[in-house]
């Protein structure tokens, strides 16, 4: 049975990170967490939600020598330049750690103002992070985004109602020296999991499927979850022991997207 690679690289940011990230700010605990980390979980995503739980994880993980296995993702919406460094200074300082692994400039459909590359590129260098991130809706502009040197990862919507991505960005990006893709909103808000929403006859697609859809595309490094609990992040994991999609599983995962789409259900 083919599996998904233990570890894999994000693109021109040389991270070496596990296929599944996870993002804290859904209410996922602790104790959840620490076991994803066991599993190979490694790319921790602390956004604009930044939860008690992804929180102590990190301070605990941190406490106990494993710094340098996380990958630690803190992300700004500010389009202030103070108020960027004001956000990514207490985000370190609640962690308990210097540095942040990448920092996530959040919500760009064109590219960031030139006082807030500035103010980045100053952050850097006072060693407050290593990597930066964009992330966006408007997926064109992440074909310009590749060329600017000073990103070296994407965060971009990709699932089965949304998977345009394979139209307007994977085929443009350079082969040599590209981005790391982060594809997020793998089961569009849940909506690809509501049996209500499903095409007649067809079963609700689980979670599992939804993570491994986007993970089955060879373009996509690594693919985000958002567990709400413990039981949600099991389910994530086990996108991990299934494997890529099936010729014939990715058919229906397919189509069901396809009518959420067409049906524009919402969460």
């Amino acid at each position: 049975m083919a599996t998904f690679p233990a570890r894999v690289t994000l693109g021109r940011s040389g991270l070496a990170v596990g296929p599944l990230g996870v993002a804290g700010g859904y209410g996922v605990g602790t104790r959840a967490l620490r076991t994803a980390f066991d599993r190979g979980v490694n790319f921790f995503y602390h956004g604009s939600r930044r939860s008690a739980g992804m929180r102590a994880a990190i301070r605990e993980l941190v406490a106990a020598g494993r710094r340098d296995e996380l990958v630690v993702e803190l992300q700004s919406y500010a389009r202030w330049p103070a108020l960027l460094k004001r956000g990514l200074v207490k985000g370190l300082r609640e962690l308990g750690i210097d540095r942040a692994d990448v920092l996530l400039l959040g919500w760009y459909n064109s590219p960031p103002s030139a006082r807030i590359l500035e103010r980045v590129e100053l952050l850097r260098e006072r060693g407050l992070f290593r990597h930066l991130a964009v992330s966006g809706h408007k997926r064109p502009s992440f074909v310009g985004f590749a060329a600017d040197p000073r990103f070296a990862l994407f965060h971009l919507r990709y699932n089965a109602a949304h998977a345009g991505a394979e139209h307007d960005v994977f085929p443009h990006l350079p082969g040599e020296g590209r981005p790391g893709i982060v594809a997020y909103t793998a089961t569009r808000w849940g909506t690809l999991l509501k049996a209500k929403n499903m095409p007649p006859g067809e079963s609700p697609l689980r979670a599992r499927d939804a993570y491994r859809f986007a993970l089955s595309n060879p373009a996509v490094d690594l693919c985000m979850s958002g567990p709400a609990d413990d039981a949600e992040m099991d389910e994530a994991l086990a996108a991990l022991d299934a494997g890529p999609l099936t010729g014939e599983e990715d058919v229906r995962v397919r189509a069901i997207g396809q009518y959420v789409h067409a049906h524009s259900f919402r969460p």
